[in-house]
């Protein structure tokens, strides 16, 4: 039988102060339940609402696009996406040209529910930032941005 090679408690301290993993972890649950719950009333939750918002463009976008967008992959993509067709907030069509290529479209009361999503987003957007004063929210946005490509 081995011996259990021993990490020193030091280690785990160094590790817990300058690990960028856990805090942006902690740091985007406790985003999402902040926008989970604002959105609640609108029957939304932040994933859904950035799906929908994926959506607005002038033409209707292919599914890989969208799951590349959202850092997806196509199946979880596509379980997202059933809840909001069943609702008629938006609708998968085939392409045009290319059957097997999906294009996903706001339905008029998928539009009418994200434009009333907007103010609660642009709300609860401004208290967040509020919590960040020594922060540069776009600075903040571009780092995630270059480590998340």
């Amino acid at each position: 039988m081995s011996r259990a090679t021993i990490v020193p408690f030091e280690i785990t301290i160094r590790v817990r102060d300058c690990c960028l993993c856990l805090p942006v972890q902690r740091a985007a649950r406790a985003l999402a339940r902040r926008f989970d719950e604002a959105l609640r009333p609108l029957g939304l939750t932040n994933g859904q609402f950035s799906l929908l918002m994926s959506l607005n463009r002038p033409e209707p976008p292919d599914m890989a696009s969208v799951a590349s967008l959202l850092a997806m992959d196509r199946t979880t993509l596509t379980a997202a996406v059933k809840p909001l067709e069943r609702r008629g907030l938006l609708k998968v069509t085939a392409d045009g040209s290319d059957r097997r290529v999906h294009r996903l479209k706001l339905t008029p009361e998928g539009m009418t529910l994200l434009a009333s999503a907007v103010p609660v987003w642009e709300r609860t957007s401004a208290e967040v930032e509020a919590l960040l004063p020594d922060c540069n929210p776009a600075a903040l946005r571009a780092n995630l941005r270059a480590i998340s490509r």
